[in-house]
């Protein structure tokens, strides 16, 4: 177990490297772009196997103690130490990131996004899942900020080189709106380090703010905290997302939806939280007022964007509603409670399994039918899917569904348990505050419930209001494909975890519980 995560971090790296050099001669297969995709379904594969195998060493029993743990000295004149370790917090973001990186790599193999070399394509991916897992992984700061960086370049290449209309402008916005956040984020890092005495995420969070003063925490919290926000993305600094996610290409999507938006929301509750404790009991009240904001406002333009006539792109409606699901997740952790944390962290896988799906069936829908436009969609010649293509119309009715937070299914337990911690904040914090955040979350279900289910009336019904009778197509050659074998096999264990995540959301908070209870009260 010692080295079982370093193995998984580092594995994804080798695979890149390797995907660069020459197929060897048996195992081209039919060309060596398929020898190459091939690779990228087989190292991703081997991650996912090691990462269950980690999940199934963890000892349940301590999810709050940090297990598979290395630490060896790196930079010993600035105290940087290449520190990893897995708890209950970080164990679920492990095995979903592996999860969706190979299903990714598998939906790849089939369906290809219109590019350069697919070599170039499977090592950026690769690259980027190992990035992504670091950031997860890691226990010193400096790492932290190197693997929440590392992602970006990986991420910024998917979009410009193998995305669609507007690729490169939706890239520079990403890149250059990241990277602003990450700068402003390395000061806070630096200052936490510098006054703390160390780097390592541990013992600060054991030390619980004690060294830091009031101040200090309060310039660490606005700087990391305003770094994790771009990512996250909070309102008013989520305008990058929309364009990046509208350009990118379906894998890009959901990668960037499943696993990127979390590494922000992750920040918070391993670095801000435990780390500088007042800093985040002053500046909670206002992270709530932005998350309550943020869910009403994404879903007002998603609601915009799915009426008849607003040329609205199915694609960038998903977009805009991560903008709101992550407002409930940011919502939980600033009512610093462990109900509201717990409900934020359950958020975050939930919305990494629904969202992820649907944008693996928003990248159907558009690659059946050349357009991912609403009103394209809705119209007489348009999908009509309960009609044409019933599988298809059934998962997207089931993943819109599962977003609006219907009881059963995995969205409905954070969006709730975020909502019962605004009902209930730590002491010091404003009561009335928070049962007005709390109903202005209330509202946005409200909301996101309407635009998802006009969503599916006009995409999977056909038409705009007039019949509520599903269409049907004229002839065999009218109807498109419905789910082929490679997507069902990318989609299914979406689908499952979603409903087993819905009626077992123990397996999940009996993981995170422990962990949080002790971040929030510092000690090891």
């Amino acid at each position: 177990m010692q080295y079982l995560l370093a193995a998984i971090v580092v594995l994804p790296l080798v695979g890149a490297a390797a995907s660069l050099l020459p197929a060897p001669p048996g195992l081209k297969g039919r060309s060596p772009e398929q020898a190459v995709l091939r690779h990228g379904v087989t190292v991703t594969g081997a991650v996912l196997a090691l990462t269950v195998a980690l999940a199934a060493g963890f000892d349940h029993d301590s999810p709050a103690r940090m297990q598979a743990t290395t630490d060896i000295s790196w930079i010993p004149a600035l105290n940087i130490r290449i520190h990893l370790g897995v708890d209950g917090v970080s164990l679920p973001l492990l095995v979903l990131t592996a999860l969706l990186t190979f299903l990714c790599a598998l939906y790849s193999y089939f369906k290809m996004p219109a590019g350069p070399s697919p070599r170039a394509f499977v090592a950026l991916l690769l690259v980027l899942e190992s990035g992504t897992l670091a950031t997860f992984a890691v226990l010193d700061l400096m790492l932290f900020f190197l693997a929440f960086e590392m992602v970006l370049i990986p991420m910024y290449f998917l979009i410009a080189r193998w995305g669609g209309e507007g690729r490169e402008r939706a890239a520079w916005r990403f890149i250059l709106y990241t990277l602003l956040g990450s700068v402003v984020m390395l000061l806070g890092l630096l200052l936490v380090g510098i006054k703390g005495g160390t780097f390592d995420m541990v013992a600060l969070a054991t030390d619980n703010g004690s060294s830091l003063g009031h101040t200090t925490q309060l310039i660490a919290v606005l700087a990391i905290g305003t770094g994790l926000a771009v990512k996250a993305p909070m309102w008013p600094l989520h305008s990058w997302l929309p364009d990046a996610h509208t350009a990118a290409p379906t894998v890009g999507s959901v990668l960037l939806a499943g696993v990127l938006l979390k590494m922000g929301t992750y920040g918070f509750v391993r670095i801000v939280l435990p780390i500088a404790p007042d800093g985040a009991h002053t500046f909670a009240p206002y992270l709530a007022a932005f998350a309550a904001v943020g869910i009403i406002y994404g879903s007002l333009v998603c609601l915009a964007l799915a009426r008849s006539g607003a040329k609205g792109d199915l694609k960038r409606l998903v977009a805009y509603s991560s903008v709101g699901h992550m407002g409930f997740v940011l919502l939980g952790i600033a009512t610093l409670t462990p109900t509201g944390v717990n409900g934020a962290l359950f958020a975050n896988i939930a919305h990494g399994l629904i969202t992820g799906l649907l944008f693996f069936l928003v990248g159907a829908v558009k690659d059946r039918y050349g357009t991912s436009d609403l009103d394209a969609l809705s119209g007489r010649t348009g999908a009509a899917l309960y009609g044409k293509a019933p599988r298809l119309g059934g998962l997207l009715a089931f993943a819109a569904i599962a977003s609006l937070g219907l009881p059963g299914l995995a969205g409905f337990w954070g969006e709730m348990l975020a909502m019962f911690g605004a009902f209930r904040p730590a002491e010091g914090l404003s009561r009335p505050a928070f049962l007005t955040f709390m109903a202005l979350a209330g509202f946005g279900t409200l909301l996101t419930a309407a635009y998802m289910l006009v969503v599916v009336r006009r995409v999977c019904m056909g038409g705009d209001g007039g019949s509520t009778r599903p269409q049907t197509a004229g002839t065999a050659e009218d109807a498109p494909a419905d789910v082929r074998s490679y997507e069902f096999a990318a989609w299914t264990p979406l689908v499952a975890l979603t409903v087993l995540a819905g009626l077992w959301p123990a397996a999940l908070l009996g993981l995170t519980d422990p962990a949080v209870q002790q971040l929030l009260r510092g000690g090891n």
